[in-house]
């Protein structure tokens, strides 16, 4: 064997030493650019519109793949708020609570928030008219944008459903018994996200906005509120989407063929 053989060799050695360093180096929890622009989802909203409330991933995972985002956990209790890295837990009686990794969550979506564009309001709108306003600004329907928006809000209409027993009933009679705040001049963050049309049936079309106080004591699946003139909204662009099926319990025998856009419009505000 000649030189140039052992110098392949001793080569080919170096890069496969140098390679495996660097990966024993970085952190094992690296996310990569590409995930860190992904919606990650945790089951489908018509299996939840159909009362498939069991919890089916601990909020341990959840948190590997987002910093923010919406949700709710096992059973439907509450609403789920994921702001900055931190995770809240709005029970029925109005309150939030810090989120332990062993909870687990039915349905939840989130990801890492890094604003790409801002929209800013020229007038006092509602939600119904801050939803037109803000898709009149978005450079594609067709995306996923997550949205955040921080202030003063005059009007603030929040609710939480209660937790639920089996056998569970659907959505729809889950949230007849949900309580509902509403609060003036109240201050905190809009979390949450707009989501293209053609993701009925796995997500909820159009707006859902989930609302967390400053002092992280309140908040809920927002219902209705008002934005002052120079309402600021952050969006982030999301053009990927990671989606987690329950592999057992309730999902598995659900039929998911049924068209929930009429519930689901009910539940939604």
């Amino acid at each position: 064997m000649d030189k140039k053989f052992f110098l392949g060799i001793a080569v080919a050695a170096a890069i496969i030493f140098f390679a495996a360093a660097v990966a024993t180096s970085l952190p094992k929890n690296t996310i990569s650019a590409e995930d860190r622009e992904t919606l990650y989802q945790v089951s489908t909203i018509d299996a939840l519109m159909q009362g498939v409330y069991n919890g089916v991933q601990p909020f341990s995972e959840v948190r590997k793949h987002g910093d923010f985002g919406i949700g709710t956990f096992d059973a439907l209790d509450g609403e789920m708020i994921a702001l900055g890295g931190k995770y809240y837990q709005v029970k029925s009686d109005g309150n939030a609570y810090p989120v332990p990794d062993s909870a687990t969550t039915p349905f939840s979506t989130v990801t890492f928030f890094e604003p790409d564009f801002r929209i800013t309001t020229d007038h006092p709108m509602n939600y119904s008219e801050l939803s037109v306003y803000l898709s009149k600004h978005l450079p594609s329907k067709n995306m996923i944008y997550a949205i955040r928006m921080h202030g003063i809000f005059p009007v603030m209409k929040v609710r939480s459903v209660p937790r639920q027993t089996p056998p569970y009933l659907p959505l729809t009679a889950a949230v007849a018994n949900q309580t509902v705040f509403t609060y003036a001049g109240a201050n905190g963050t809009v979390v949450g996200f707009t989501i293209p049309q053609f993701f009925a049936g796995l997500n909820v079309p159009g707006y859902h906005l989930h609302f967390i106080s400053d002092d992280k004591k309140i908040g809920g699946h927002i219902l209705d509120m008002t934005v002052p003139a120079d309402a600021s909204a952050e969006l982030d662009i999301t053009p990927g989407f990671h989606m987690v099926l329950p592999e057992s319990g309730q999902f598995a025998g659900t039929d998911l063929t049924k068209d929930m856009h009429a519930d689901l419009a009910k539940v939604e505000r």
